[in-house]
């Protein structure tokens, strides 16, 4: 099948990838002219584990291009998917739909034979109608349909998810729109859950499955407040709630709560929607507000970690929102990161993969190591902000060696809390 994708962000390029992969003949289409070039010249613009090699892969085998021309990326394609941001507007929080709308009214002139366009974006509810509106205006004898095929690639694990979906979901009118799609995901047939409902449907749960889940880590993150104050402990409560099979034990990792590019804008725009339909969510505007103060909180707890230090030195282990990931967008260690600037706090960071992409977010405000050893010399506190399995392997009496001051404020719960005490450690979990 002949696919071309408008958008190499997040979701575009490892869904480009790995649609070549499955053997389709796939156009990755972006405007950036630097971003094509540097993909042209294999060089991979993001970070996710498994994705190089195989973008290496199915570029040698001729099975995935780049190119700027959304003409060359949509003539005579099969299948056309949509994947470009939808940033939450500055005032309103609602899914700003210019980027969605552009490419719309662009690829319509380009479109050549029978052809599914289908939005892998996360949109407002009736999009897909939005889309069809605006392609038939721009060419109204094309032969098209309109499908929403919202992804579930979680970032950091975006090759896996891609290949051992626990579900695929389809909006679409029409069956021979449902044919086309139900071609493409051939190879996973009886491996995984196909869902065909309506469009609006479709475009809904998505909204609803990432509100659902940000609402249950502030659940559980409220839950550790609770166990903080009660002398119960969190990971004895979230692994005895997670035994339910009504509950499950994913997402009930207490921390400095939500982040990315997924639920902080999904949560917001959801709300948006339910305003706008004169429905009160209040549920998910209760996560949105606690979530928000939460990294406040955390900021508070490390600056008070420090409070009888005189210009304490604040080590902080991982800047992107969550591991796996370079992504620091709404990332909860940055926005706690930021708190610490704004009250003047020295700060020295290290994260594996996310360094590039949070110094274009701060600049020199923050100074960066090298490593997770060098980020303890002469700290007085060390923070650790997000969950990569490589800190969880601190070796805790070096640690000891190079600090000034013996603190931990694990907002993660990925040190050994007695081992850590052991050795003389101020140790600070989260919901203990």
């Amino acid at each position: 099948m002949k696919v071309g994708i408008i958008g190499t962000g997040y979701v575009g390029l490892p869904t480009g990838v790995g649609l070549a992969e499955l053997g389709n003949q796939v156009t990755c289409i972006d405007r950036e002219i630097s971003k094509i070039e540097a993909l042209k010249s294999g060089k991979i613009t993001l970070y996710e584990e498994g994705l190089e090699d195989l973008f290496h892969k199915n570029v040698k085998a001729g099975r995935l291009h780049f190119t700027t021309s959304m003409e060359e990326g949509v003539k005579d394609a099969d299948l056309v998917i949509i994947a470009v941001g939808t940033p939450p507007h500055p005032v309103t929080k609602e899914a700003d739909m210019k980027y969605i709308h552009a490419a719309a009214t662009e690829l319509a002139e380009h479109l050549s034979g029978y052809t599914v366009i289908a939005t892998k974006s996360t949109v407002p509810v009736g999009t897909g109608d939005v889309v069809e509106g605006l392609i038939q205006k721009k060419n109204p004898t094309a032969d098209f349909d309109v499908v929403s095929l919202p992804e579930f690639l979680r970032e950091g694990f975006a090759v896996h998810d891609f290949f051992h979906p626990d579900r695929i979901v389809v909006g679409a009118n029409t069956e021979k729109a449902k044919n086309v799609i139900k071609e493409l995901y051939k190879p996973f047939e009886g491996k995984t859950n196909m869902l065909f409902v309506k469009r609006r449907s479709s475009e809904t749960i998505k909204y609803a499955s990432n509100a659902f889940l940000a609402i249950k880590i502030h659940y559980i993150n409220e839950m550790a407040n609770f166990c903080e104050r009660t002398g119960a402990d969190i990971n004895e409560v979230a692994k005895g709630m997670g035994l339910d099979s009504r509950i499950g034990p994913k997402f009930l990792n207490p921390g400095p709560g939500y982040g990315g590019s997924c639920f902080p804008k999904d949560t917001m725009a959801m709300s948006y929607m339910a305003r706008q339909n004169g429905v009160d969510m209040t549920l998910i505007n209760a996560a949105i507000t606690g979530n928000s103060a939460r990294k406040k909180q955390m900021a508070e707890r490390i600056l008070n970690a420090v409070k009888e230090v005189k210009n304490p030195k604040i080590a902080v282990l991982g800047l992107a929102f969550k591991d796996g990931t370079d992504d620091c967008r709404e990332s909860p260690a940055m926005e706690i990161v930021g708190e610490l600037i704004n009250q003047g706090a020295n700060i020295i960071a290290y994260d594996p993969k996310a360094m590039g992409t949070a110094c274009m977010l701060v600049g020199n405000k923050i100074q960066y190591a090298d490593n997770m050893y060098q980020v303890l010399q002469d700290a007085d506190v060390l923070a650790i902000l997000t969950e990569w399995n490589e800190f969880k392997g601190l070796d805790l009496i070096k640690a000891k060696e190079l600090m000034r001051h013996f603190k931990i404020v694990d907002c993660r719960n990925l040190i050994a809390a007695d081992k850590a005490k052991d050795l003389g450690f101020d140790y600070q979990g989260i919901g203990k």
